[in-house]
């Protein structure tokens, strides 16, 4: 035991600070995990009132539809084949606070909602295809350490660099963020991927595990980091001011959605753990099956009504379509809401851009703050009654699924054959990569190199990166004189 150990609010010792309860090592989160619920409740209320992740974004309307056929896959109504949906779209910065510029070094957040006439379908996830951690236990102290120091209010390389090289996991997102994905020249030249994998259920009640990819027909380019640090003094709202310019004057940008879709009983022993937030998916082993395009069309009427009380939740699935046994998922499912009601209010939905647009809402909530849709006076407001309400139908309101056993354990995954923390970062940095990439690869982790000033966390710089790559690490010794 240890005499400086976590606790909760309330003085009580902590089990895990890196992992969630769940029942089995692979199982479902439990709701009555005290710890990880005080932690993320408490984290979604540290901002008032922008977001406390991705709080400087900018965004637009459009429209998606589908092109092709995957209905062997999904009774999703909005991916049946010619179905068409109104989209809104939110991109984002990760770290940065409302007034930062948009073009520092950092993730992108692309966040997708369907208006479909099965209510609101939002696929929340950024312009890598992983993230930096598989548990979303340690979310809040992930972002704390991208943040700013108490004392001096500033942001610190040390502490940065500190949870990262204690955080294996992280090893290849972090990859991606020093690399050219890092720096993009627009939100409208980037890919956006849901991350997480999802659930779909067909109409015979077949069940796929699913990756979104969201493929921009402008391409990916990427921006030169001087130019970026230049254009960061010279206009913080880059990003958000070419998005708008672009659809004023009628240059629509345009993404294809593909998902990569994998039977169900093959996660159970594919080389990968499917559901590890950190690993992607080969494509070799599941291409990329196209489903339809959207289209970005119409600016926001207003950027603060519109965009900045729009409120996304992985949790707004529709029936064909559902989450997985992704424990950072699970978690957001929980906290992005939360953070919502915190954030907008308790009736945060009853706002224009939260309403589904193309459904009815028929349920018994009653009151609370800002509560301006309500029911006829004579309506009931408890289920069940015997005046006409509305009544749960199970075979509309079909549910994602899957089969779980097991103890109630504090645990990392069940490793599948070729799991490993450092393995797919190598295999970015080697095999996909090209020779001018990792050249400008090396040279941003020599920038960050330069802005630790802790032995230790320089020691764990150099070992991080050698696990990642031999000779990588090497190199980046040679390059910096240790």
């Amino acid at each position: 035991m240890t005499d400086n150990f976590t606790t909760t609010q309330t003085g009580t010792p902590v089990a895990s600070d890196e992992f969630s309860l769940t029942s089995g090592a692979n199982g479902t989160t439990a709701l009555h995990d005290r710890y990880l619920v005080e932690k993320l409740a408490s984290f979604n209320r540290e901002r008032v009132p922008e977001r406390n992740p991705h709080a400087k974004g900018g965004g637009a309307f459009g429209e998606f539809e589908v092109t092709e056929d995957v209905s062997q896959y999904t009774r999703a109504a909005v991916f049946q084949p010619g179905a068409k949906a109104e989209t809104l779209i939110r991109f984002s910065s990760v770290a940065g606070e409302q007034g930062s510029p948009d073009t520092w070094r950092d993730v992108r957040g692309f966040s997708l909602r369907f208006y479909t006439t099965e209510g609101n379908l939002d696929i929340v996830g950024n312009n890598t295809p992983t993230f930096f951690i598989r548990d979303g236990i340690k979310f809040p102290d992930f972002i704390h350490s991208q943040k700013r120091l108490g004392a001096s209010g500033l942001r610190d390389a040390d502490m940065q660099w500190d949870f990262w090289t204690l955080s294996p996991e992280s090893a290849h997102q972090v990859t991606y963020l020093m690399g050219d994905r890092g720096l993009s020249n627009s939100w409208r030249e980037l890919n956006g991927y849901g991350s997480h994998t999802y659930q779909w259920v067909n109409a015979d009640g077949e069940r796929f595990w699913v990756k979104y990819h969201f493929m921009s027909q402008q391409g990916v380019v990427r921006m030169d980091a001087a130019e970026a640090e230049r254009i960061a003094g010279a206009d913080a709202d880059y990003y958000r001011r070419d998005l708008y310019n672009a659809i004023a004057e009628g240059n629509f940008p345009k993404w294809d959605v593909y998902v990569q879709v994998m039977p169900y009983e093959e996660a159970k022993n594919y080389r990968f753990n499917p559901f590890d937030l950190t690993k992607t998916w080969s494509k070799k082993d599941y291409p990329r099956i196209k489903v339809g395009t959207f289209t970005l069309n119409r600016n926001p009427q207003n950027f603060f009504a519109e965009i900045e009380q729009a409120a996304f939740s992985p949790g707004n699935q529709v029936p064909g379509t559902g989450i997985s046994p992704d424990k950072m998922l699970m978690a957001r499912v929980f906290s992005y809401p939360d953070a919502q009601r915190h954030r907008i209010g308790t009736n945060y939905n009853q706002l224009p851009v939260n309403q589904p647009h193309a459904a009815e809402v028929r349920n018994y909530m009653h009151e609370g703050a800002m509560q301006f849709l309500f029911n006829p006076a004579d309506a009931r407001v408890y289920a069940p009654n015997s005046y006409g309400g509305p009544a749960a139908d199970a075979e509309r309101g079909i549910e994602a699924t899957w089969e779980n056993d097991g103890e109630l354990v504090r645990s990392a995954y069940t490793l599948h054959a070729e799991d490993d923390d450092f393995g797919q970062a190598g295999t970015l940095y080697r095999d996909v990569f090209n020779d001018e990439e990792k050249a400008r690869f090396i040279d941003t982790l020599v920038g960050q190199y330069g802005g630790l000033t802790v032995d230790r966390i320089k020691e764990r710089f150099f070992q991080y990166w050698t696990n990642v790559d031999a000779g990588l690490g090497a190199t980046l010794r040679e390059r910096v004189g240790a």
